[in-house]
């Protein structure tokens, strides 16, 4: 199986510019609900389960502001990456103690093998760069935030 691109994983319809609640498990329903409204969850409960162990394990807060939520289930038809801003910031027990402002949901069958490793590793290596973070942070529209996304991992 190849590696899924960007721009498979990240579609218009898994960006939202809306204001995620402050709390991390809301934050991370809210994120997942948009990956349900776009069909790639065949199973909500399932896939938040999944999600909410994952956090119960180590942080995906990775510092410099950014979260990190993940899974791999069989709740999840195919790879898929959501994005929000907060712009409070939201606690996700990052080592550096900064609160999460850019989420991004990673949600990957549980057959995905190496795929889940390959967008979280891609991903966070983009985003260890401070002019991404502040592309995204500025972008006014989903195709801004998309495009700053696509050329970053590319």
């Amino acid at each position: 199986m190849s590696e899924p691109t960007i721009d498979a994983v990240l579609t218009p319809e898994l960006i939202t510019l809306e204001e995620p609640p402050a709390e991390k498990a809301a934050a991370i329903e809210f994120l997942l609900d948009r990956a349900v409204d776009a069909g790639r969850v065949t199973d909500r409960e399932a896939a938040l389960e999944a999600l909410l162990a994952r956090e119960e394990e180590t942080t995906t807060g990775v510092g410099m502001g950014i979260g990190i939520p993940h899974a791999k289930t069989d709740a999840v038809a195919e790879p898929t990456i959501v994005f929000a801003r907060s712009s409070a910031g939201i606690d996700f027990d990052a080592m550096d103690g900064e609160p999460a402002t850019l989420l991004f949901m990673l949600l990957v069958p549980a057959e995905g093998g190496e795929d889940h490793l390959e967008l979280l590793s891609s991903l966070s290596r983009a985003l260890m760069h401070d002019d991404v973070r502040e592309r995204l942070h500025e972008a006014d529209s989903k195709a801004a935030i998309e495009e700053t996304i696509t050329e970053a991992v590319a």
